[in-house]
Order: structure tokens, then C-alpha cells, then sequence
């Protein structure tokens, strides 16, 4: 835990309504940092203390106010738009500020962010794949973290399972949007070849569905009945917040098959419920994922290889156990909401 020291200002940028992994991490952060150091946060999404809201106009005042003067002042931007927030409170309303940015992406950055992340006093990356699409050196690799009080490995597993509609004692999950880009087309067709050799395994689909991919939706669905399936491949829809880790600590293993990702917080997140994993070769999880200890990593798109895991792994409960409390311990020593917390309160320090 760090330090209480009371000399940084830090006003976190919040700027998207949709809730995402970029979201979560800032919330799950803040809860740790607020009780270190100042902060306000620029946005009133998803905020479970309004209290900690600003606007923009707000910030202005803040920033300039006799209370803050004499202490280095930091905005924290982890999208596009909140580098220009911040641009605009130092450039254009003159307040005394350092911008830091987290990039995530995992792709060639346009001309545009580019421009604005050389207009940053600092940069960092959440992982060394992100980082190798950054035409510099960032100034630190920061791993996001998760809470692992929230994500904790439960001993209802039955109770759990039947309350989610599953009639089987085991179950497999993939969890997150349900869209082609997070992989769920994937995990149906690889659910269709290996359940109906496993009898006591289910799956299920958890996240919110998009509306632009009704069709696509529709016909998964449409593929799981005509198997005979439907009661065994459950389509669970978005969940509450707090429900989701009940769900994840239910799990056999959980799959993350996303063909493009930033970090990816689905990973940590189950090996925290001492759940293990199949990945995809996206995001962070390549660096996460120590192949046969918490699990494994297959290509993007790699159905034959999804296949084959899933039908080895399911059939070896030893193994799957000792995974999941291999994974568990991997998140404690490495991957805390802690540890994130109190690395970027170091790097805000050190922008004075």
C-alpha cells in the first residue's frame, strides 16, 4: 500500500459512458489512490461516490484554486479525448498542470494520437506488447491489477450453478461483450464439438449483447439448437457488476479468445477466482498466462487448438485444480489493484 502523502493533486480523466475495461481500471484504482492522495475524477460515469465528480469547468476552478497552488497538479488521460481535456485545461485556461497518458492499444496509432501523445509529460504502457507499438520508449510498463477481495475463489460452486440455470455439476464460461472481436463465435463452435463427449459440462455466455450483431447472435444461437444444445450453451445476457465474479469463481476454466485486445482484465479477473485459463495470443496475456501453469495460449483464431485444450484440460480435473490455485497465487504476487495503484501514485510523484 503506499504511503500517505498529501502533496499531488490528481484529477482522473472519465470521459466514456460505456462502461469498459479502460473504466474499470480507473475505478478500481481510484478506490485505493483516494485514500493516499487528492483526487477528483472528470466525468460523473459509472461513479459510486458522486462526490469525487467534477466537470470540466469544475476542474478549471480546482486547478486554479489558492488551495491547490504550490503543488504539482497531475491529469491522468487514459483515451483520446481526455488528452485533449487536459491540453485544453494547460493551454487554452492556463492551468499549471503534467499530463500523464496509459496507452493500451495494441495497434498502429494515427497520425493524430501520435501528435497528442508527444504533447504528454509522460507515457506509459500496461504491457510490453502495447508498449511495441509506441514510436518511443514509455516511461514505465504499469500492469493493470484487479481486487482480488472481489475476485476470490467460493466454495457454492452448485449453488451458483444452479441459480444461473445450468443443470450439469461443471461449467465452462467466456465472459465479456458478446461481439466476434471478443472471440464468443470461438467458444459456441468449440463448445459444440467437445460437450456432447463431456455429459457433465456446460457453457455459458456471459456479457451484454450488441445490437449490430443481432444476426450474428442469432445464428450462433440458431447452431447451438440444431446440435441439441440449447439447455447446455446458455446465452446468459449482461449480469450485475457484482454478480459477475460469483459467476467467474463458478467456473471450471474460462476462456478469453478476444482476435484483438488492449490488456484484457478477463484474465486476471478468473485466475483471481483460482480459475484457469485458455487465451488467445492478444492483448497482455501472452505476459500473464505461464503456458501449463495457469493455463494456455493459443493463436487468435485458433479453433483446432481451443478444441484440443478444452477436450485435454476438462477430461484432467487434477490438473485443472492445480492450475487454478497456481493462477490464484500468480495474481496475488503480481497483479493487484495494490500494486497498480501504488506504482502510478510513484509515477504521479515523480512528474513534480
Amino acid at each position: 500500500m503506499v504511503e500517505e502523502h498529501a502533496e499531488v493533486v490528481v484529477i482522473l480523466g472519465n470521459s466514456n459512458s460505456r462502461f469498459s475495461g479502460v473504466t474499470s481500471t480507473m475505478l478500481q484504482t481510484m478506490s485505493v489512490q483516494r485514500s493516499v492522495i487528492p483526487l477528483k475524477v472528470l466525468g460523473k460515469y459509472h461513479m459510486p461516490d458522486a462526490s469525487l465528480s467534477i466537470s470540466f469547468f469544475q476542474a478549471i476552478r480546482l486547478l486554479r484554486s489558492p488551495l491547490t497552488c504550490g503543488k504539482p497538479r497531475i491529469f491522468h488521460a487514459r483515451r483520446n479525448n481526455e488528452m485533449i481535456q487536459a491540453l485544453l485545461l494547460k493551454h487554452l485556461f492556463g492551468c499549471e498542470i503534467k499530463i500523464l497518458f496509459t496507452s493500451t492499444a495494441q495497434r498502429h496509432h494515427s497520425r493524430f494520437s501520435r501528435w497528442l501523445m508527444g504533447k504528454m509529460d509522460a507515457v506509459i504502457s500496461t504491457c510490453e506488447a502495447a508498449a511495441s507499438y509506441l514510436r518511443f520508449k514509455p516511461q514505465a510498463i504499469v500492469p493493470h491489477g484487479i481486487d482480488s477481495e472481489i475476485y476470490q475463489p467460493r466454495d457454492n460452486k452448485q449453488e451458483v450453478l444452479k441459480s444461473i440455470g445450468v443443470i450439469t455439476p461443471k461449467c465452462i464460461g467466456i465472459f465479456g461483450r458478446v461481439r466476434a472481436q471478443k472471440g464468443v463465435d470461438l467458444f459456441v463452435e468449440a463448445c459444440l464439438q467437445v460437450l456432447p463427449k463431456l455429459p457433465e459440462y456446460s457453457a455459458v455466455i456471459v456479457g451484454a449483447e450488441e445490437g449490430r450483431e443481432r444476426e450474428w447472435l442469432a445464428s450462433l444461437a440458431s447452431k447451438v439448437q440444431a446440435a441439441g444444445l440449447s439447455d447446455r450453451v446458455l446465452f446468459l445476457g449482461e449480469q450485475k457488476f457484482e454478480q459477475v465474479p460469483i459467476i467467474m469463481s463458478a467456473m471450471t476454466l474460462i476462456t478469453a479468445l478476444s482476435r484483438t485486445e488492449g490488456f484484457g482484465l478477463t484474465v486476471l479477473e478468473s485466475m483471481s477466482c483460482a480459475v484457469p485459463v485458455i487465451a488467445t495470443e492478444a492483448g497482455a496475456w501472452p505476459e500473464v498466462v505461464r503456458e501449463g501453469v495457469d493455463g494456455y495460449v493459443i493463436p487468435v483464431g485458433g479453433l483446432a487448438a481451443l478444441v484440443s485444450r478444452l477436450s485435454h484440460l476438462l477430461a484432467d480435473e487434477v490438473s485443472l485444480v492445480e492450475m487454478g490455485a497456481q493462477a490464484r497465487t500468480r495474481v496475488l504476487e503480481k497483479y493487484t489493484i495494490e500494486r497498480e495503484a501504488t506504482r502510478l501514485v510513484e509515477i504521479y510523484r515523480s512528474l513534480q
